[in-house]
């Protein structure tokens, strides 16, 4: 018999078959994904309104205990018995303030831009169909990659950045194939749509002008692969392994201007088209879900992330004389762990703990204001309530800590500047509630 604490998830003994096909879902899928901001070791979130928000992300590749599991590891999808959907709403709230220092411009002032981040909610929506014993088919649409910062209008780095929006938004068909009763397969096709807005002042050096205005603004789809395989060499005991490729989003966009003076007006009469090329990393993660007994079980994950490929982010005009506007920012490679416990404390009850730690894609020395990544220790709590035999209903919350973030960008003889100072004490809360339905 199969792991006590899987039968609240799945209630095999049910073997519900689904009676109708649920066309309408593919249209309610294209709608289901809001973008929210990410802010970890990189620009991507774990976080998209699942219950691994109560595990701190840990047995992503491994655990295989709901709809979602199409995204994370699709060969996970040949656990789930019968046809079931998860809808899951998110609320972000990230503390992201900069101070600067002595080292930063005088000419820039003193302001440090207020809370870049804020409030920001998200959906996520999954459905896995069961057309056999063997093979599963699923459908989901999530955001799990990008940023939003907005500033204050006259802070310190307004000519690296004032607003900023990058987002992608992906649609992920995925099939499971169950090779064998220890080997599952899947594939699963990301098609994300990528959408690219930033905000710049440019500096006039004429203080009766006052800064003029640069505006990108561009959107495209990019698309990846998704492959995972699950091995459960007996009961209770999972491995899994996803690897998923790199997306390229190649955005390209001419920029518009307002109030300029007449110097760079000359020079930016006739702009072009700039490259803005991105690389949304590939991935690869490795986990285990190991049952203990009938109350316990305990999870966990190591994975990479290849930063090091991301692109050209740093927008600006740099000196008067040139029309150079983007810089290939120094990022890194990122690793990943995480190590979580489900304790199903009453037969209609599992509470979830976990704590996961990502690396940092950027060195201090290279860290920007335009992307202020930093290393991420995370900390989730959830509870899960079987209400029915048919339907499951989980909340959660996580803590994201990002710590102190130092930013020595730019140089004083720049038409931008020198910008100094620290993002102190960032970090991040998540609010999940989401539901599981089987048919």
């Amino acid at each position: 018999m199969d792991y006590a604490m899987d039968t609240i998830f799945y209630n095999k003994s049910l073997n519900i078959r689904p009676k109708d096909k649920p066309v309408f879902l593919v249209g309610v899928l294209i709608f289901a994904a809001l973008p929210q901001s990410a802010h970890s070791g990189g620009i991507g979130l774990y976080e998209i309104g699942t219950p691994d928000v109560g595990l701190a992300s840990a047995g992503y590749s491994a655990r295989a205990q709901d709809a979602s599991t199409l995204f994370k590891n699709p060969a996970g999808m040949s656990r789930l018995h019968g046809s079931q959907i998860q809808g899951g709403g998110q609320f972000l709230y990230g503390d992201v303030e900069f101070s600067p220092d002595g080292n930063t411009s005088p000419r820039l002032g003193s302001d440090g831009g207020g809370n870049a981040i804020g409030a920001l909610p998200g959906l996520s929506l999954f459905y896995v169909h069961d057309f056999s014993d063997k093979w599963k088919f699923g459908l989901g649409a999530f955001s799990n990659f990008g940023l939003v910062e907005e500033y204050n209008e006259n802070w310190v780095g307004r000519y690296y950045v004032q607003k900023s929006a990058l987002v992608g938004v992906s649609i992920m068909p995925s099939v499971s194939y169950k090779a064998t009763d220890w080997l599952s397969i899947g594939v699963g096709l990301n098609a994300m749509f990528g959408y690219l807005k930033d905000e710049v002042a440019i500096n006039n050096r004429d203080p009766r002008v006052g800064d003029g205005q640069m505006t990108l603004k561009d959107n495209t789809w990019g698309f990846g692969a998704n492959v995972g395989i699950l091995i459960e060499p007996r009961e209770g005991t999972r491995f899994g392994i996803t690897y998923q490729s790199q997306i390229n989003l190649d955005f390209a966009a001419t920029p518009s201007y307002s109030n300029l003076g007449p110097g760079l007006s000359k020079v930016l009469a006739n702009p072009s088209s700039v490259n803005l090329g991105m690389n949304v990393p590939q991935s690869v993660m490795f986990g285990f879900y190991q049952q203990i007994d009938d109350e316990w079980a305990i999870m966990g994950d190591v994975g990479w992330q290849d930063w090091s490929q991301f692109g050209r982010v740093d927008i600006g005009l740099q000196s008067s004389d040139s029309g150079t506007l983007t810089a290939n920012l120094n990022y890194q490679d990122t690793w990943h762990g995480a190590i979580g416990v489900q304790y199903k404390a009453f037969p209609d009850w599992v509470f979830t703990s976990g704590f996961a730690y990502d690396s940092s894609a950027v060195s201090n020395a290279n860290r920007t204001v335009v992307l202020p990544m930093g290393e991420a220790w995370r900390f989730g709590l959830g509870a899960l309530w079987q209400v029915t035999q048919k339907l499951d209903v989980n909340a959660s919350y996580e803590f994201m800590w990002n710590g102190d973030m130092p930013v020595n960008q730019g140089t004083d003889n720049s038409l931008r500047g020198q910008v100094s100072g620290s993002y102190d004490n960032a970090w991040f809360s998540f609010f999940a509630l989401n539901f599981t339905y089987r048919f």
